[in-house]
């Protein structure tokens, strides 16, 4: 079964959905064989370097107050420490298009590399409040994944795969998908937001029944 989960480092909603979309595979155990790749989608896309308040961001974007602001990071923690992963401060909003080019290359070294990428970034901005676009940061996740530290700060410091990235999220774009997480199943099942884990092993044991 193949998994292509469309997400952003900047979205604290994938960290959920794919803490909880790992609890619903455990469950599922090898009798559902599947293939998990990580798609490039930016939510700010014309972030600057030095990023921006988060407070300040997120009021201004979606027209929410400091109090209600604090109440969803509230509701993040619990979900997030529902499926295991702990959300800390996070005081800025970065711009992620560096990690979408490391997450790619990570990709073409093996699926599981990528994922261990993607989950080291996670761990970086949202439980950390480490700049995810920031060189070290982004060596110090290929490092913590296996991949070979020289060879992750060249396609860090050379602006590699920026044009595989943006065809990319062309490409999902394209095909209809404006919001993070999106989760596709064989190029054809879509299933959205931060769902508990149950939702996905429904899914995904009706997906395999068919399929056998």
């Amino acid at each position: 079964m193949k998994i292509d989960f469309v997400s952003d480092v900047a979205c604290p909603w994938c960290a959920v959905g794919l803490n909880a979309l790992e609890r619903a595979l455990e469950r599922l155990g090898p009798d559902v064989p599947v293939e998990l790749h990580f798609q490039p989608f930016e939510l700010n896309p014309q972030m600057p370097p030095e990023g921006e308040d988060t407070v300040e961001h997120l009021s201004r974007k979606y027209g929410l107050t400091p109090d209600q602001l604090a109440k969803n990071r509230e509701g993040l923690r619990q979900r997030g420490a529902s499926v295991g992963f702990a959300f800390g401060e996070r005081p800025r909003v970065w711009n992620t298009f560096d990690a979408h080019r490391l997450l790619h290359w990570a990709g073409l070294q093996s699926p599981a590399a990528q994922r261990a990428v993607k989950h080291a970034l996670l761990k970086a901005y949202h439980g950390d409040a480490r700049n995810p676009g920031a060189p070290d940061v982004l060596e110090a996740a290929a490092v913590e994944a296996g991949l070979d530290a020289a060879q992750a700060r060249e396609v860090i410091t050379s602006g590699a795969y920026a044009d595989e990235v943006r065809a990319a999220e062309r490409h999902w774009q394209q095909l209809g998908i404006s919001a993070v997480p999106s989760v596709i199943i064989n190029d054809r099942h879509l299933i959205q937001g931060g769902q508990p884990p149950e939702v996905f092993e429904d899914a995904l044991r009706r997906l395999a029944a068919q399929a056998a």
